[in-house]
């Protein structure tokens, strides 16, 4: 199979929606078909896509996929009862409820295949032309900083949160390829980030499909670095912000910003205002965070002419497995969305969305 450009795709051979198994990468590039609500459910769960943002786009596709099996008298049943249960999939990233209710608000108005079409269109442009904004503002930190060095512009990132957890472009690496493609030199420093090393499976594996110049670290690494002044930026994406700039994101996040703060780092949190969780005014106290099943933590999978699982943990071993955590706004340099950077506080979030307040 030919590498996608996108995450999702629409097949009018077979009328099928279609999503990039992410698991099987970066040793096999395959996909999934996307036709049943269960197909989706299971994709989401099962992280054949993750990524807030595609999760988000994922689910719409749930949406869009029950109308086409239900009749009209029967739809506002339906349509909340799939919201709900696609809603259950994921906890933390909020852009599913984000998409689910943009769906869901519009079906109800009118309940038709169109309504769905168009509705699951709306928002892959709204995200995408989001993600082009964020990556010529980001581009603009990196371009300034390039100035006054005599080297590539050192970029730390963690988890994946390009254009595979996305649909294109990307969120927290949207900068580092518009850099890229202007001829600013960077060098992205990866970290594998454990469990299901996203970081040195996905991330690792766009920039080198993109010929950027990177080096994967293990996850402790990214404190050491920083203290040998290696690091210029840490740029990391997001799964739900606060009104007051706290962030939920991939365990390790908030270790990250821990380092870069006492090392003077700048720590940018970088996402699509469809991450806002205007709802929850402390994120601290009030995101919840998805706890996921042992193996991931027990067992270590890999390739060896095939895709191979093994046990690095004693059987019966007692494993805690929290999917992300908070770091709060008081360590974050900035926010970076589609409308440019501004303070991770409420001040700052306000001027930038005051209708939101």
């Amino acid at each position: 199979m030919k590498t996608p450009l996108q995450t999702f795709w629409f097949n009018a051979n077979d009328n099928t929606y279609y999503v990039l198994d992410q698991r099987a990468l970066p040793h096999e590039v395959i996909s999934m078909p996307l036709k049943s609500i269960s197909d989706v459910i299971y994709a989401i769960e099962e992280m054949v896509v993750r990524g807030a943002p595609l999760i988000g786009i994922t689910a719409a596709v749930g949406m869009l996929l029950i109308m086409q099996k239900t009749s009209l008298e029967n739809a506002p049943a339906v349509i909340e009862r799939t919201y709900s249960r696609l809603l259950a999939t994921r906890p933390t990233a909020i852009n599913l409820k984000w998409a689910l209710d943009e769906m869901r608000s519009l079906l109800l108005e009118n309940p038709s295949i169109g309504t769905a079409k168009k509705t699951l269109m709306e928002i892959i442009q709204l995200e995408t032309d989001a993600f082009r904004q964020i990556a010529s503002h980001g581009m603009e930190l990196i371009r300034q900083k390039q100035l006054h060095l005599a080297q590539p512009v050192q970029i730390l990132t963690h988890c994946n949160a390009g254009w595979l957890a996305c649909i294109k472009y990307g969120t927290a690496l949207a900068p580092i390829y518009r850099a890229h493609e202007e001829g600013i030199p960077v060098h992205v420093w990866i970290d594998e980030t454990r469990p299901l090393n996203q970081g040195a499976r996905l991330t690792a594996w766009e920039l080198k499909e993109r010929g950027i110049p990177h080096t994967l670290i293990v996850d402790n690494a990214g404190g050491h670095l920083m203290q040998k002044g290696l690091i210029d930026f840490v740029f990391v994406g997001a799964d739900r912000v606060s009104k007051n700039g706290d962030v939920a994101n991939k365990i390790g996040t908030y270790l990250k910003a821990l380092a870069a703060v006492d090392n003077q780092v700048p720590f940018y949190v970088v996402f699509p205002s469809s991450t806002f969780d205007w709802e929850i005014e402390n994120g601290m106290t009030e995101i919840p965070i998805e706890e996921r099943n042992a193996y991931e933590v027990t067992h270590v999978c890999g390739w060896d002419g095939k895709k191979t699982c093994v046990r690095i943990a004693p059987e019966d071993t007692p494993v805690a497995n929290p999917a992300f955590d908070i770091t709060p706004a008081k360590l974050i340099t900035g926010l970076l969305t589609e409308k440019g950077v501004f303070p991770a506080t409420s001040n700052g979030i306000q001027k930038m969305y005051p209708e939101k307040f």
